[in-house]
């Protein structure tokens, strides 16, 4: 089975009760038919989660969806026309930080790829674009104790993914590798 029909068969995206937060794990297919993934690395100077490496995405507006939070931020953040969101895939188990009443949740979507990403310079130090290949390649992925728990790590030369989207990123990945 390809990737595509495999992405296809994820969970609806869900709703949760306290959910005030929604991110867009963007995946498109590039000139050579590889399957990447859209990050950013937030700014030092943000007040939460500074050089953090996470998926676009942020706090819901009024009578916003998960589906149009993610879908703004992604505008807002990196600059990625609605219209560039061409199929929502399914969605992701939503995961908490710090705050264990407010679920953030992960809304998974094929997208074109504008020609130019444009970085929101308030809120995204630079876009990271790795393939699916190399974020299943589990040589490249660590795990490492943290306050007496275990958490993933990725290190990419532009920063660190870790935390709420390492665990976003397993889930998508376990269901890429289940499928096969």
């Amino acid at each position: 089975m390809d990737s595509w029909t495999i992405l296809r068969s994820l969970p609806p995206v869900v709703d949760p009760p306290g959910a005030e937060y929604a991110v867009l794990v963007p995946l498109y297919e590039d000139d050579h038919g590889v399957i990447r993934i859209i990050l950013t690395r937030r700014p030092d100077h943000m007040p939460t989660h500074p050089g953090d490496v996470v998926f676009p995405g942020g706090h819901r507006e009024d009578g916003e969806d998960p589906v149009a939070t993610a879908k703004r931020e992604a505008w807002e953040e990196i600059g990625l026309p609605e219209v560039n969101v061409l199929e929502i895939l399914g969605g992701l188990n939503p995961v908490t930080t710090r705050d264990l009443s407010r679920p953030i949740v992960p809304v998974v979507a094929r997208i074109e790829r504008p020609r130019e990403l444009v970085a929101s310079v308030d809120e995204v130090d630079v876009i990271i674009e790795p393939s699916l290949a190399e974020l299943l390649d589990e040589d490249r992925w660590t795990q490492r104790p943290w306050f007496g728990r275990s958490l993933w790590f990725f290190e990419f030369d532009e920063g660190i993914l870790w935390g709420a989207t390492a665990f976003m990123m397993r889930d998508l990945l376990a269901h890429l590798r289940e499928e096969r």
